[in-house]
C-alpha cells in the first residue's frame, strides 16, 4: 500500500494513536516502580503498529477481544486513557470500578469485549461475538487479538474450526512477539509461520511484518472486508517484539540477549512510521513533535486523574458481580 493513499488526516491519527499507546505504557511502568499499582501489567511497548493498524479499519459497531497484554488494543479502539489508568490503579473511576485491573478492562460501548488474564480465553469470546453477528445479520466484524503461545491452546483450534465451518465474520490476529512468558515460540512450535495453521481449517492465513503499520492496516482491511461480506474468517500473524519483559517485574535478560533486544528496537514501529511520514512529506518534524507533546500532556493528565480518584468502598465488593 502506498502511504499517500490513506491521506494525511488518517495517517497522523494513526501516528498519534501509536504515540498514545507508547506513552501510556511508559507511565504505567513508572507507576509500578513507584509502588502505586496493585498487581502486574503486561506492557505493549514495541507492538503498537499491530493494534493501531488493525483497529483503523473497524467501524463503531464492531468488536474486539484482547488478552493479558491488552492496553494497546483498548487504546487503539478508542478507550479513555483516564478511565484506563484509574482502573489500573484500582480506583472507582476506572472502567470496572477498580475491580478488574490491568488485565480485565471492558468497554462494551466501544465494542471492547474485554482483556483477559487467561491465555487464549478471549478467542472463544470473540468467536461468540462473531456467531451473534452471523445469526442476527448485523454485518459486525470482530477482531480477536492474542499472542503466539495462545495459538497452541485448544481454544484457538476449536474457535478457528467453528468460525471456518460457519463462516463467521471474525479476524484472528496472532501477535507473534517470539515469547510466551520466557519460552521462545520456536521451542514449542514446529512451523516457522503460525499463519500456516489456517490451512487446516480451509481459511486464509497470512504472515506480515507487525512493525509496519501500513502492512498491518492493508492486511487487516482486506480480512475485515472479507468477513463483512460473509466470506468467513482470516488468520493474520503479525511478527513483532515486546521490548519489556513478560510483565513489569520481569527483566527478560535471563532468557534473551541484549543483542536480540537491540536488533528489534532498531525496528521501532513508531520511529519507522515517523520516518515514512517525513520521507513522503506527509508531515513535518514540527508537526510530529507537536503530536508527541500533546500526547505526553494527555497521559500526564490521565495519571493525575487516576491518582486523585478514590478507591471503591469495601462495601461495594460484591456489586456488579455474577454470583
Amino acid at each position: 500500500m502506498k502511504i499517500a493513499e490513506l491521506g494525511k488526516e488518517i495517517l497522523l491519527q494513526m501516528y498519534e494513536m501509536m504515540c498514545r499507546i507508547r506513552e501510556f505504557e511508559s507511565q504505567v511502568f513508572e507507576l509500578y516502580k513507584m509502588g502505586l499499582m496493585p498487581g502486574l501489567a503486561h506492557l505493549y511497548i514495541g507492538q503498537e503498529a499491530v493494534a493501531v493498524g488493525a483497529c483503523a479499519s473497524l467501524n463503531k459497531h464492531d468488536y474486539i477481544s484482547s488478552n493479558h497484554r491488552g492496553h494497546g488494543h483498548l487504546i487503539a479502539r478508542g478507550a479513555d486513557t483516564k478511565r484506563m489508568m484509574a482502573e489500573i490503579l484500582g480506583k472507582k473511576t476506572g472502567y470496572c470500578k477498580g475491580k478488574g485491573g490491568s488485565m480485565h478492562i471492558v468497554a462494551f460501548d466501544l465494542g471492547i469485549l474485554g482483556a483477559n488474564g487467561i491465555v487464549g480465553a478471549g478467542i472463544p469470546i470473540a468467536t461468540g461475538a462473531g456467531y451473534m453477528a452471523k445469526v442476527k445479520g448485523t454485518k459486525q466484524v470482530t477482531l480477536s487479538f492474542f499472542g503466539d503461545a495462545a495459538s497452541n491452546q485448544g481454544t484457538f483450534h476449536e474457535s478457528l474450526n467453528m468460525a471456518a465451518a460457519w463462516k463467521l465474520p471474525i479476524v484472528y490476529i496472532v501477535e507473534n512477539n517470539l515469547y510466551g512468558i520466557s519460552v521462545n515460540i520456536n521451542r514449542v512450535t514446529a512451523v516457522e509461520d503460525l499463519s500456516v495453521r489456517a490451512k487446516a481449517y480451509g481459511i486464509p492465513g497470512i504472515t506480515i511484518d507487525g512493525n509496519d503499520i501500513l502492512a498491518v492496516y492493508e492486511g487487516a482491511q482486506k480480512a475485515i472486508d472479507r468477513a463483512r461480506e460473509g466470506e468467513g474468517p482470516t488468520l493474520i500473524e503479525c511478527k513483532t517484539y515486546r521490548w519489556r519483559g513478560h510483565h513489569v517485574g520481569d527483566p527478560a535478560i535471563q532468557y534473551r540477549s541484549r543483542e536480540e533486544e537491540n536488533k528489534w528496537k532498531e525496528k521501532c514501529p513508531i520511529k519507522r512510521f515517523a520516518g515514512e511520514l517525513l520521507t513522503h512529506l506527509i508531515a513535518s518534524q514540527a508537526e510530529l513533535e507537536e503530536i508527541e507533546q500533546t500526547i505526553i500532556s494527555e497521559i500526564n493528565h490521565a495519571v493525575q486523574y487516576a491518582k486523585d480518584s478514590p478507591f471503591p468502598d469495601p462495601a461495594e465488593a460484591f456489586e456488579d458481580l455474577y454470583l
